[in-house]
């Protein structure tokens, strides 16, 4: 760490200038020190601001981060690990997530590299936004990883392997080479929007990168890693699903899953969202569950692979004993919701998962309704501590007052630029309305609607931005900040990870 970076102390820390507060820190908030320290006090420059702070609100500790960005209907997840790897896991269906970090890492001047990317199955709401990145030529990957299902022509993953009331999906894209010899026949995949966008993300990996299936064995004492994320690792990144089989001959394929949990038919959609992949983030102690498109059928497929035990349940009883069993493989302290706050879920997989504070990511205008109504109440009633969490994109995000006016204007610099013929005037046209575009995103989905996670691997910290700061003054008339919504999770007497109630 360069001797000049600090990170804001839990659980937040205020930048004064000439004794007013003018800036309001999260923990694990980058500070760049700009000058010795004088009476307990360095001259400091973050959040752009520059101003003051006192000695004692500065850590040489960097954190995990883990941020939810808000992308509208649709998943996208950043993780910048402490030494400063950043992963993203899917990636909506817009830009949204493109923007969000070309605003925070400038994708200027030269080339910026992820260490990986994520794909947790292909449904558009997760993987288009990767478009994007792939189109960019200032970026590159390290590695891209994804379920091994892949969009097809004709049957919708490519051969189906009937045996007795099962049938499989075969032929995985499980390596490189798997998918390389499948994009080199196009007239298995045409127009398809996934495969192509695999071929574009082929032509952004880093020299030595790959792409590449993730699978979990199913065998508890024989756990899988992301690469680079291994036990050995103070961040580990465990991979639970997908489950594939192993056919005859050892070449792995995964079970069509089926309608509902307890059988119905064979159906696409519940195939490809419930293998989705399905990661348990561990970093020292805390655990946080990432989990895609997960649906009941994946659900109850996995609790038997993991478990042993059959479903449905056969009593109350068998069901506390399945919970119990799938806890030891599940239990999570933090869980991004699966499938955006569906009701497509089974209540001994959430009670199994057990989490203290659960992120939903869902949109607006959408025909789902999510997040559920029931669905919020199970996450409530199945969560860990005196009160779970639960955190929604969303929510954390509204329009704001003026952007009708926003909205006008960026239609009016449209219109402009498709009339004007100067090329100069052009240039500068489609200049100023890339920065009211980058304005209105950086309002409503950068500033409002991320959910910031942090955590040392010991205690977490929740934060999201108000949407309008408090300003209070001290009895000496000093100004006041706070310009975060924040909550706190500790281990309480030898206890689990738990939202602390805050002093009244």
């Amino acid at each position: 760490m360069p001797d000049d970076i600090r990170y804001a102390v839990y659980p937040s820390a205020k930048v004064y200038r000439n004794g007013d507060q003018v800036q309001h820190l999260i923990w694990g908030d980058w500070v760049k020190v700009t000058g010795p320290s004088q009476n307990g006090m360095v001259p400091v420059h973050t959040r752009e601001t520059d101003g003051e702070m006192k000695e004692d609100d500065l850590q040489p500790e960097r954190l995990l981060e883990v941020v939810f960005v808000d992308v509208g209907q649709g998943d996208g997840c950043l993780i910048v690990t402490p030494d400063d790897k950043k992963i993203i896991v899917d990636a909506g269906v817009s830009d949204n997530l493109y923007r969000f970090l070309n605003w925070r890492f400038r994708f200027r001047g030269g080339v910026r590299e992820f260490d990986a990317a994520i794909i947790t199955h292909p449904d558009a709401d997760h993987y288009a936004g990767f478009g994007r990145f792939f189109d960019d030529q200032n970026l590159r990957f390290g590695r891209i990883f994804h379920n091994g299902i892949m969009e097809q022509k004709g049957k919708p993953f490519g051969p189906e392997l009937p045996e007795g009331k099962n049938k499989y999906i075969t032929g995985l894209m499980v390596t490189t080479a798997d998918l390389q010899g499948f994009l080199a026949d196009e007239d298995r995949y045409g127009q398809k929007p996934y495969p192509n966008l695999l071929k574009k993300g082929l032509a952004r990996l880093a020299a030595g990168g790959d792409v590449s299936m993730l699978a979990a064995s199913g065998v508890p004492s024989t756990p899988a890693y992301v690469p680079g994320y291994g036990p050995e690792n103070a961040l580990r990144l465990r991979i639970l699903g997908p489950v594939p089989e192993s056919d005859g001959a050892g070449i792995p394929r995964l079970p069509w899953l089926r309608d509902r949990p307890d059988g119905g038919s064979f159906d696409e959609g519940k195939t490809k969202n419930g293998h989705s992949v399905l990661i348990m983030l561990e970093y020292r102690g805390v655990s946080i569950l990432l989990g895609g498109d997960l649906n009941s059928s994946g659900e109850v497929y996995l609790l038997g692979r993991y478990t042993g035990l059959p479903w449905p349940p056969a009593d109350g009883n068998a069901e506390k004993t399945m919970v119990e069993a799938g806890r030891l493989h599940f239990g999570a302290d933090i869980m991004k919701c699966c499938h955006h706050g569906s009701a497509d879920f089974t209540d001994a997989f959430l009670r199994a998962v057990h989490p203290a504070a659960t992120v939903v990511s869902s949109g607006d205008e959408e025909s789902h309704a999510h997040p559920r109504c029931d669905t919020l109440g199970a996450l409530g009633l199945h969560g860990k501590g005196w009160r779970p969490l639960i955190f929604s994109t969303e929510l954390s995000r509204s329009t704001r007052e003026d952007e009708g006016d926003m909205r006008e204007k960026v239609g009016r610099l449209r219109e402009k630029i498709e009339k004007e013929k100067d090329a100069a005037k052009k240039q500068a046209l489609s200049a100023e309305l890339d920065a009211l575009i980058n304005e209105l995103l950086k309002r409503n989905v950068v500033t409002y609607g991320a959910i910031n996670l942090r955590t040392d691997g010991e205690k977490a910290l929740f934060a999201y931005k108000l949407e309008k700061a408090r300003v209070s003054k001290t009895r000496g008339g000093k100004k006041l900040i706070t310009k975060w919504d924040i909550y706190k999770m500790e281990k309480t007497g030898g206890g689990p990870l738990i939202y602390v109630q805050p002093k009244t």
